[in-house]
């Protein structure tokens, strides 16, 4: 079996994500979505909501996947649970100079597992959680950012915090 792990902080999970998450599913027997637990960062949604969004999301869309919650080194962890492969997508050559890094220092940590990248699909290359998270607490529609399922509970969250 075939297994990738989708790591990040999906705070919150957007379409961009799920753009990247579907495509693993295509190429994978088994997608791990796996939301970092970084004690450094003070996110807008809790580990759990942001567990819920994405088990809501993905259900939405069709996808079965697992979704799990780590810290540590990702390397690390993608061995845990058998991964063959860490999915990750790139929106801008920017994005690329970081994950080349990231990915050439996992390899040298762990070389059995792989890392593989998805160029984000044109329509999502704009979105990132943080322009989600600040269009959402300034009132703005994130209806294109988002998918549906989750759009009021981001909402709901981004506008009650001071």
């Amino acid at each position: 079996m075939r297994i990738c792990v989708c790591p990040g902080s999906f705070d919150p999970i957007t379409n961009g994500h799920l753009d990247i998450i579907r495509r693993a599913a295509s190429l994978f027997d088994k997608v791990i979505v796996a939301v970092l637990r970084n004690s450094a960062k003070s996110p807008s949604f809790t580990e759990a909501q942001r567990v819920d969004m994405i088990l809501t999301a993905c259900a939405e869309a069709g996808l079965t996947v697992e979704v799990d919650v780590f810290e540590g080194l990702l390397v690390e962890y993608a061995r845990k649970v058998g991964a063959c492969a860490i999915v990750r997508g790139l929106r801008a050559v920017s994005d690329f100079e970081y994950e080349m890094q990231m990915a050439s220092l996992n390899n040298l940590l762990c070389s059995d597992v792989q890392t593989v990248f998805f160029m984000t699909s044109a329509q999502y290359a704009y979105i990132s959680s943080s322009m989600v998270r600040e269009i959402g607490r300034l009132g703005g529609d994130i209806s294109a950012l988002v998918p549906p399922s989750i759009q009021e509970q981001v909402l709901c969250t981004l506008t009650s915090k001071p």
